[in-house]
Parts: structure tokens; sequence; C-alpha cells
């Protein structure tokens, strides 16, 4: 089905970009600026598309947290790893650095490992928490440091505070949106990644309008 662009005008985009990296819905920016719901939503998402398009891919060395969590809606029910109807993903973040995110299908060694292995470069240390996905860490080229969560007081270099701290900037971000398509969840995650990574609100907005200007729209 063919779909019509919107009609808006470039002052129009111009407040849509300044309103999405602000962090307002797109819902509310259609009201402020006067433009339709869908017209607002339809854009934002097509943001989302831009932002993971020019996402780097990089590699990571050094000290390395690694993690997975699972997003979606409250629901009655299993909770923690497996979680019913949630979606699971892996994260690694180097610490004082940047985060990278992939949606998996379980948190299993087969799964994880070989994401590890490709992101992460060999004699890197990697701090996990004692999920036994991990053992293979141990007879890996890596450098494995555990975190144990059920001792209250961990040393000052073993944790895995700085991808737990994006877990929680990430699930803040998207809760505002009041549920996310399953098939546009790829999207958003990567808009988090990239808010993580990108600095300050000026230098975020700074990229994206110049990612914009630039691309076919």
């Amino acid at each position: 089905m063919y779909e019509r662009k919107s009609r808006i005008t470039p002052r129009q985009q111009s407040k849509l970009i300044e309103h999405f990296v602000a962090g307002t819905t797109a819902r509310a920016a259609s009201e402020i600026i006067g433009v339709q719901a869908n017209t607002a939503i339809r854009f934002f998402l097509r943001l989302r598309k831009l932002i993971a398009s020019k996402l780097p891919s990089f590699q990571f060395s050094g000290e390395i947290e690694a993690d997975e969590s699972y997003f979606g809606g409250v629901r009655k029910g299993k909770r923690g790893r497996g979680a019913g109807g949630k979606v699971a993903v892996f994260g690694l973040l180097k610490r004082g650095g940047k985060v990278y995110t992939a949606i998996i299908p379980n948190a299993k060694t087969e799964t994880l490992l070989p994401i590890i292995e490709e992101k992460i470069e060999p004699d890197s240390i990697v701090y996990t928490d004692t999920f036994k996905a991990y053992n293979a860490l141990d007879i890996s080229q890596f450098h494995h440091r555990r975190i144990n969560h059920s001792k209250l007081f961990a040393d000052n270099q073993n944790h895995i505070n700085g991808i737990e701290n994006f877990w929680n900037q990430a699930k803040r971000h998207l809760r505002r949106f009041n549920g996310i398509k399953p098939e546009n969840f790829y999207w958003f995650l990567k808009e988090c990644e990239w808010r993580f990574n990108g600095g300050t609100h000026k230098d975020l907005l700074k990229q994206l309008k110049y990612w914009y200007k630039t691309s076919n729209h």
C-alpha cells in the first residue's frame, strides 16, 4: 500500500526533531506543533530508523560489563530471566564509554558467547553476574570477573553498575510510550542506545538534524 508522505513544512520538521530529542511523545508534539498525531508518530518512527542506520559498529576492549535485561509490559506471572511476554536484550558497556545492545531469542550461552566474542577484543576484562550462561567465559580468551549480587558490599571494581544504569535509563524512557509494538521495539532500543552514547541534548540535536538534512526523506 502506498503511503503518501505527510505535507509538513521544514519548520514543523525541525520542531518535531527538537521535541523528539527532548523526549516528548509524538502525540504531545503533534498537539504543540499543530500537525496530525499519526503524522508525528510516522515522523518519529522515521527518525528512529534513521538513527539505527547511522549507529557505528565498534569493538570493545579494556573493562567491559555484560548483562541481559527484559523489556515489556508489566504483567502478572513469571518474573526475571525468561519472563513470559517480554523481549530479551543483551548489553555490553565499556566502562566510561559506550553501550551496545542486541535483541536475543534467549539468554543461553550459545546465544550470548558469539556476541561477546564478536564485539569484545581478547584479553579484555569482562564483568558479569553469576548467571550460569556466563560460565563459558571462565575458559575463554577473556578475563572473567563475577559479581555476586547477594553480597551487599562488592569491592569498588567488581560491579556492573554501568550497564544496569543504562537498563534503568532505557526503561524509564520507554515507559512514557504506553506500550510499543513488537515490530517497532528494535528502533526504540537503538534510540536508547544513541541517547546514552551521544552526549548532551544539544549534541544529539545537532547530530540528528544533520543526519536528517543529509538523508533521503
